[in-house]
């Protein structure tokens, strides 16, 4: 069944804005459900309900993308040539470079694409249905619009429902909507048509979760045309663009390559004029190429290696490697990098977009404020462990001096349906989980806290009968049987005086609680008769409590011994009537400790973070606020506010907002989008399948390891183990120094590549022998810059790394900096290298008393016919000096701007091991006799010597002073 031919008439329905009865009757049926004709007939209309997925690129396709780069096909022809002219070491090389990145690219984009098979796995298996006027399980992919499906507590949502039936039904939308409590479902209430889906309450969406309750829903949408299906068409919509590391090497590969080759060709051409007689070629070309045949054999196989040197082959190989060592890194800070480019964009984020619910906070409800009789007591502590101290006025007191505190703790224990479980051990410490609602859950860690357990206070007060909560009384009773009270528990009996009488246990909403209390809890644990002044000291401290973003319940009891065991015997009026108003307690989700300094060590970095959450306004602000989010003087915009303005004015606005809240899914695509069209590199955080699509859309995608739905680990660049904002700012570092790394190597790899390159290039046009030999330029180039490229991806990173502002994203890697330290670097290593191949030919000259008394020594040098002649000692002296300055400057550039001195001369034990082989390595070039033929060298004498490392030590002389203006001219 196509995409196509699923037209359900659901998409242009707004089922939420319909009485049930026309639901039922616009999708034509009634409460005895579809018959099997019927539903088998819809299947064939609308299709099967399945997620489906868009076509996948096959394997030469995804190959092709690979290989389809200026830099890597510049590889693939620098290594055919290679082959031709037999130097196979250098051809498998270079090609096993271009099949590991190719390889290694092809499996990443396979995995990324998975996103949508973890769509798939939402979906519930099977669904309770009514087909022919009977319930029965049905395989949820057979669903189709107008089946009736039952509900039931931990049950997938299997299509979007239109509810029928909803009691107690609580469902779990924060995967889809961000919501972070589970949301309280009505059936019976009619919406607006233009509410946001976070408020439809009486609708459920495929692929969430019921976590209370049950009901009874009709089918209104499948497939695709659920707001599940329409993520997935978004995600595969979305289209995924180059990193800024792969723009910027793409660019620095043209840009090196083709200067660089041009440059070669013109080598070429100065050295046919130098060593053949060109004229020959336009008279008799078979003439001219017979006679100057190994001439430019010669000629060629210099200015080919030059070539070869000139395209940066080792670059892809060096960035794989210190991309991959980050990667590590990152693991050690909590981050799983799924691609390995990611890693440096990550560290050219200029906005952080950041989920509220378990990134910025614990999601993890926690009652922080309890209130009885006038008296505040804070509560310290985080998360589900039951830790914590009670404070007055900042100081630590003891609860048990509080005892209407304690009463309303006991409260919280005896009105409630969670369960504390231990998980095991985390770091020698006990951990816990909460089986049940999150709210519920806060209020036993509460009075955990307290020493109160609750299945010690279950056993002594057993439950016999409730009155669940509805959204619309606000409240839930619980009605329980004085079995054993005991004086050190917390409740408000002290002796035995009331055993077997009932207790009557209420939560709810404060002000409606309020209404039905005759009495309130003095804090001496003894009912007083409610005043006005109580009623409104109350009000006022749930005000406090609200506008602190603190979601406020209030408890009360009554003690009867007249209760029947029938329930239903009574009226709920009854038993809410002449109760004893006892206490508010407060609770929120907190925010991580390490967020707060996380935030501002970002924005020290010039990092923007912006908080984008399905919560609620008043909630998401106070959270913002407390954790130094929100700028002063900036604001907070709705969903519904966002969609009153255009794309236009949103890029204006969105720069002087911090917050957004009560968002959807194609919302946080318009501000991602809106900060892109602001030239803005943008990491999007989140972890639930609305978050998908804007994590792709984004240059970075970060997803939650712990909470994250399988859709946002599959579609995300990085993946945090620990669902810490603090790590996302500790990836940004990390992904900072890898850059600038990268940039060291790059500067060192250009500028040496560079400088043989005007080395070459000088020596010929002034008609001198080429100073180094093609097998020398290929050793230089694999092993004197190699080795020290792999060591600088080893770098811890400059101290001040997060004090510098994030690079602009259309900035090259090349930049002027780096520019004019490459011109600085190719003046010191040309110059040095050119003196001590003059000064080799000179010694050559001298040893054969060619030089006439008195002659000016360059001049004669210059103009001396060196056609024929073995130079081996300037080439020698030409190579090792080139070698050496390489391998000493490999030490000052490893900051770009901090002196070698501050930074440690041996603080990179890496950095010694590539030195140290490179050397021992070149002095065996030098010595052995079987291989100085091949590389055309003998070993120095003393003065040859100390000349050479004379000269070698210029360049990084010369690259100590350029960092010292640097650093100048930033202050």
């Amino acid at each position: 069944m196509t995409m196509a031919k699923q037209e359900n008439v659901s998409q242009e329905t707004a089922w939420h804005a319909l009485e049930m009865e026309q639901v039922l009757n616009d999708l034509k049926v009634h409460d005895e459900g579809l018959t099997t004709v019927e539903a088998e007939k819809r299947l064939e209309h609308y299709g099967p309900n399945e997620l489906q997925e868009a076509s996948r690129p096959g394997f030469l396709v995804m190959l092709w993308d690979q290989l389809n780069n200026f830099v890597v096909i510049l590889l693939i022809v620098a290594s055919v040539i290679s082959a031709l002219l037999g130097d196979y070491v250098e051809a498998i090389a270079i090609m096993s470079i271009v099949v590991l990145n190719a390889v290694l690219g092809i499996v990443q984009e396979q995995r990324a694409e998975q996103a949508l098979a973890a769509l798939k796995k939402l979906a519930a298996p099977e669904a309770q249905v009514v087909r022919d006027g009977s319930r029965k399980s049905v395989p949820a992919y057979n669903l189709v619009p107008g089946d009736i499906v039952f509900l039931e507590a931990g049950n997938f949502i299997p299509a979007d429902l239109r509810l029928l039936e909803a009691v107690n039904l609580r469902v779990e939308e924060a995967s889809l909507t961000g919501e972070s409590l589970p949301v309280q479902k009505n059936a019976a209430t009619v919406l607006d048509k233009n509410v946001p889906l976070g408020d439809r309450k009486n609708t459920a969406f495929m692929g969430t979760v019921v976590s209370y309750g049950r009901g009874r829903g009709v089918v209104t949408s499948t497939g695709m045309n659920t707001q599940l299906g329409l993520i997935a068409t978004m995600l595969q919509s979305v289209e995924t663009e180059e990193t800024p590391l792969q723009r910027r090497l793409d660019q620095l590969g043209k840009s090196l390559s083709i200067g660089s080759l041009i440059l070669v060709f013109v080598v070429f051409i100065v050295a046919l004029f130098n060593y053949t007689e060109v004229s020959g070629f336009f008279s008799d070309p078979a003439a001219y190429f017979k006679t100057f045949a190994e001439q430019i054999t010669e000629v060629f196989i210099i200015a080919i290696s030059l070539a070869i040197a000139a395209v940066p082959e080792g670059l892809p190989a060096v960035v794989t490697i210190s991309l991959a060592l980050g990667m590590r890194e990152m693991i050690q800070r909590h981050a799983l990098i799924r691609k390995l480019s990611s890693v440096e964009t990550l560290g050219s984020a200029t906005i952080i977009c950041s989920d509220k619910t378990g990134t910025l906070t614990q999601n993890e409800m926690t009652v922080t404020r309890i209130w009885a009789d006038g008296q505040f007591v804070s509560v310290s502590g985080t998360g589900y462990t039951p830790k914590g101290d009670f404070q007055v006025n900042g100081k630590p007191v003891e609860v048990k001096q509080y005892p209407a505190i304690l009463s309303t703790l006991w409260l919280g224990v005896l009105n409630n349906d969670a369960e504390i479980e231990s998980t095991g051990e985390t770091d020698s410490q006990q951990t816990y989980r909460i089986v049940g609602d999150p709210t519920e859950g806060a209020l036993l860690i509460a009075a955990a806290k307290a020493g109160a357990i609750h299945v010690d206070i279950d056993e002594a007060y057993p439950r016999e009968n409730e009155v669940p909560f509805d959204s619309e009384r606000k409240r839930m009773i619980t009605i329980h049987d004085v079995t054993n009270p005991n004086p050190e528990d917390p409740s408000p009996f002290y002796d035995k005086k009331h055993k077997d009488w009932d207790v009557i246990a209420m939560k709810g909403a404060p002000d409606i609680v309020l209404t039905l209390c005759s009495k309130y809890q003095g804090m001496d644990d003894k009912p007083r008769e409610m005043t006005e002044e109580m009623r409104k000291s109350i009000l006022a401290a749930n005000d406090v409590m609200t506008k602190e973003a603190l979601r406020v319940l209030g408890f009360a009891y009554r003690a009867d011994k007249n209760i029947p065991d029938n329930i239903e015997e009574v009226k709920t009026e009854d038993l809410e009537k002449d109760l004893v108003f006892v206490g508010l307690m407060g609770m929120i989700d907190p925010p991580r400790t390490e967020v707060k300094p996380a935030l501002e060590r970002a924005r020290h970095a010039g990092i923007r973070t912006v908080m984008i959450t399905g919560d609620y306004p008043n909630t998401a602000k106070a959270i913002a606020e407390s954790i130094g989010l929100l700028r002063p003087g900036k604001g907070v915009m709705t969903g519904a506010e966002l969609d009153t303005i255009d794309d236009n004015k949103l890029k204006v606005v969105i720069e002087d907002t911090d917050v957004f809240a009560r968002v959807s899914p194609e919302h946080k695509m318009r501000i991602v989008d809106a900060l892109q069209a602001n030239d803005e590199v943008v990491a999007m955080t989140g972890d639930g399948v609305n978050d998908a699509p804007a994590i792709k859309r984004a240059d970075i995608g970060v997803a939650m390891g712990i909470t994250g739905t399988d859709v946002a680990k599959g579609t995300a660049d990085m993946v945090l183990t620990d669902d810490n904002y603090a790590s996302i700012v500790s990836a940004v570092e990390q992904g900072r120094i890898i850059y600038s790394n990268i940039r060291k190597f790059v500067f060192f790899l250009l500028s040496s590549n560079v400088a043989e390159i005007m080395i070459i290039f000088l020596a010929t046009l002034a008609g001198l022998p080429a100073p180094l030999t093609a097998i020398q330029l290929l050793w230089l180039n694999l092993i004197t810059d190699g080795a020290p490229a792999l060591a600088l991806a080893m770098e811890k990173g400059d101290p001040d790394i997060m004090d510098q502002k994030p690079r602009a994203k259309a900035e090259p890697i090349i930049n002027r900096s780096m520019g004019v330290g490459i011109f600085v670097q190719t003046f010191a290593q040309t110059g040095a290298v050119l003196t001590a191949f003059v000064m080799g030919l000179v010694w050559h000259l001298e040893a054969g008393a060619s030089i006439p008394d008195g002659a000016n020594l360059l001049s004669f040098v210059l103009n001396h016919d060196w056609r024929g002649v073995d130079v081996q000692t300037a080439e020698t002296m030409a190579f090792v000096t080139l070698s050496m300055a390489e391998l000493f400057r490999a030490y000052t550039v490893r900051s770009e701007r901090a002196s070698i001195f501050k930074i440690g001369l041996f603080s990179n034990k890496y950095m010694q091991y590539a030195v140290g082989i490179s050397i021992t390595l070149l002095l065996l070039v030098c010595a052995l006799p079987f291989l100085q033929p091949i590389f055309n060298t003998h070993f120095l004498s003393g003065r040859e010597w100390g000349l050479v490392v004379g000269l070698a030590l210029m360049p990084a002389i010369a690259e100590e002073i350029t960092k010292f203006f640097i650093r100048r001219n930033n202050h």
